[in-house]
């Protein structure tokens, strides 16, 4: 049955009395998901529920309704059939609320904060290739520590090395802004193994930087361009076998870590000749003033800069954003200052939020467009 026969069925069953309710549920599987529309569900005694969304373009919070004489609340919502939706479920009793993931949803998305519940579209399933496959030999991880003298320390960095790795062989480098993240919550590791297994792009050795302080290290910061120019990038490079062509060195983040991205390249061009930038906080203002606090102030800095004087930043560029993040507005308006650069350039868009498997399932489309392997050669 679809969303809305369920709902007529549950509404029924509770005017027949609580075993008939009890029978109807029994064996539901929540959210209800139908061609273009979802039913949540919630069971247990609260004076409100809502659906609490945190995506731009529908209202953040959307009321259920208790189905008459019971503990029984729903809500039946649109949901485009390729979607993917986090979402946590706010009980309030009195002034008391509290938000709780989906009791009846198994299907939940971590990320550095916790984990939110996931509704999926229709038509969408999990793409196969972030999926452990026995066949793909599995590379490794190892940990590195790296002097910065840009901030006066040591820097853990964890540096992936394909499958087969062999030192007489030079390898493309992808430099990963909050790679340990990439890593626990976007498969990065399986990602790259099925990826190179199946050709699709070269083997390559991958920096999985993190910082202390990412809002600052990462918002249009000089001393991170020079780490990761300066420290990170000649220690790499005497320690393994990379190329030594900026063509075959990509810089990679998401959110901040794109900013740090775009901003590395910025202060220093020629360095790095492809850039990867998923959901980019690319904040900066026609007129008066932003509103996202102190933090933003030198990243609407330095994109206001490059607006104003866009210079050619690297070779290629790939974006990907969600159209439920208010960040959407900001990488479409960027796309075309970076094509003006000369740089090949592309925005890819996808029915989903600012999170961690939006990243990841954008990964594929980013990483075989900057580096395509034998695979994608035969085909273009």
């Amino acid at each position: 049955m679809n969303p809305t026969e369920v709902l007529e069925s549950l509404s029924a069953a509770a005017r027949s009395g609580p075993g008939a309710l009890e029978h109807e549920l029994r064996g539901l599987t929540v959210p209800v998901v139908g061609e273009d529309k979802a039913l949540f569900i919630y069971q247990g005694p609260a004076q409100e529920v809502s659906l609490r969304l945190w995506i731009s373009g529908v209202p953040s919070s959307q009321p259920f309704a208790r189905l008459h004489g019971t503990e029984v609340w729903t809500l039946e919502t649109d949901l485009d059939p390729n979607a993917r939706v986090e979402y946590k479920i706010e009980v309030g009793h009195g002034p008391d609320r509290q938000l709780i993931r989906d009791p009846l949803n198994p299907t939940t998305a971590p990320d550095p904060f916790g984990a939110n519940s996931v509704v999926q579209g229709f038509s969408y399933s999990t793409p196969e290739w972030t999926l452990d496959d026995p066949n793909a030999p599995r590379g490794s991880i190892i940990d590195q520590s790296i002097w910065s003298d840009s901030f006066g320390g040591e820097r853990p960095t964890k540096v992936y090395l394909p499958a087969l790795y062999r030192e007489t062989r030079r390898y493309p480098l992808l430099v990963i802004h909050d790679g340990p993240d990439y890593l626990r919550f976007s498969n990065l590791q399986t990602v790259l193994d099925n990826l190179i297994h199946r050709l699709e792009i070269p083997p390559v050795v991958a920096a999985l930087i993190e910082s202390p302080n990412r809002l600052v290290e990462y918002g249009a910061n000089d001393a991170h361009a020079g780490f990761v120019v300066d420290d990170l990038l000649p220690e790499l490079s005497s320690r393994f076998p990379l190329l030594d062509d900026p063509l075959e060195r990509c810089l990679v983040g998401a959110s901040f870590g794109a900013v740090a991205s775009l901003h590395t390249a910025w202060r220093r061009p020629g360095v790095f000749g492809k850039l990867l930038l998923q959901s980019g906080s690319f904040a900066f203002t026609d007129i008066g003033d932003h509103d996202g606090g102190p933090l933003l102030d030198p990243v609407v800095d330095f994109v206001n800069a490059f607006r104003k004087e866009p210079n050619h930043i690297a070779d290629k560029v790939f974006m990907s954003a969600g159209i439920y993040e208010p960040l959407i507005y900001f990488n479409r308006s960027l796309l075309p200052v970076i094509q003006r650069t000369g740089a090949r350039a592309q925005l890819v868009e996808a029915p989903d939020g600012h999170n961690w498997q939006n990243w990841r399932d954008r990964l594929r489309d980013g990483l075989t467009w900057l580096l395509p392997g034998p695979l994608w050669f035969v085909y273009q």
